[in-house]
């Protein structure tokens, strides 16, 4: 699976929406970031060894478009984070989250809806009811 630095985060967020061509990526960037043609050339060039986007022939410019979604790339890097800094547990991170700065009621509800959702599934796929 592809890690992602910061830099190329914001890149990749771009191409999520549409591909682009290096001059595209640089003026879509270049408030944010304030790179340079350069700087986005030798990111792709990264990115391209890292499987993380290719290019085609787009007559005058390269057109370059993401390999992997942003759902999978956001999932191992929750996975990355949360194994990292929370030795793999949930419940310890949602703590921390809680701790640090509480949770609206919209925020209670919206986690009350996703753990019923979860509890719906492991009791489709036939697991032990236990949430």
């Amino acid at each position: 699976m592809v890690s992602l630095s910061d830099g190329e985060w914001k890149i990749m967020n771009q191409l999520w929406e549409r591909e682009s061509t290096i001059t595209e990526l640089k003026n879509e960037l270049k408030q944010e970031t304030g790179w340079d043609k350069h700087i986005v050339i030798t990111m792709l060039s990264r990115m391209e060894k890292k499987g993380a986007v290719a290019h085609r022939d787009g007559g005058r410019a390269k057109i370059f478009y993401p390999l992997v979604t942003r759902e999978e790339v956001s999932m191992q890097e929750t996975r990355g984070f949360l194994e990292k800094v929370y030795r793999g547990s949930l419940g310890m991170m949602v703590n921390a989250m809680v701790e640090d700065q509480g949770l609206t009621e919209e925020e209670i509800q919206e986690l009350y809806g996703i753990l019923e959702q979860a509890k719906k599934r492991k009791t489709k796929s036939g697991e032990e009811d236990d949430l």
